[in-house]
């Protein structure tokens, strides 16, 4: 009877872990904090296991890996912007444009986490075009130019995050 419970257990602890993993991964192309999710996974993993997979490299290489996916996150807006001819305020305005529209956009698109998403796209596009049409005065096409590579920055800033998320998986899976 011991050994079905252990049985039990051990499916519904790795199936809660593998759920975790998932709505990490899927966290992360919304912007949102997967890889900690993952990472905390990975930590409660590697407790109740008595810290035997992972080690503490392995939890020390998946923190670094989920830091680097939240920096270039963050700014991935801002280097799509200065790539499609933004100046640095322009970088600085896409980064604000981005915290703003996800703040503003979450309750006008009811659908959850998707306003969130088109918010923080929209924001950065709007935050690095009226920089540099305003402050600049660039013609309107080079500022609607310089927000589409915010925008196009944000959406690469996602993919980064993600890949950041899957690159704690083969941390775990080569260190387990």
């Amino acid at each position: 009877m011991q050994d079905i419970l252990a049985y039990a257990l051990a499916i519904l602890g790795w199936s809660a872990f593998g759920l975790a993993v998932l709505i990490g991964l899927a966290l992360d192309l919304l912007g949102l904090f997967g890889n900690w999710i993952i990472l905390a996974a990975m930590v409660v993993a590697w407790i109740l296991l008595g810290f035997e997979p992972f080690g503490w490299i392995g939890i020390g290489a998946m923190l670094g890996i989920a830091v680097l996916g939240e920096v270039f996150e963050t700014l991935a807006a801002g280097f799509g912007a200065k790539k499609f001819g933004g100046s640095k305020g322009s970088m600085l305005a896409a980064l604000g444009g981005c915290l703003a529209g996800a703040v503003l956009f979450t309750p006008i698109i009811p659908v959850p986490l998707v306003g969130t998403l088109i918010g923080a796209c929209l924001g950065a596009f709007i935050g690095a075009a009226l920089w540099e049409y305003l402050r600049h005065e660039k013609k309107p096409g080079e500022a609607l130019w310089t927000g589409l590579g915010a925008a196009l920055g944000k959406v690469a800033g996602l993919f980064i995050k993600t890949a950041a998320g899957f690159a704690m998986l083969l941390v775990a899976v080569l260190t387990y």
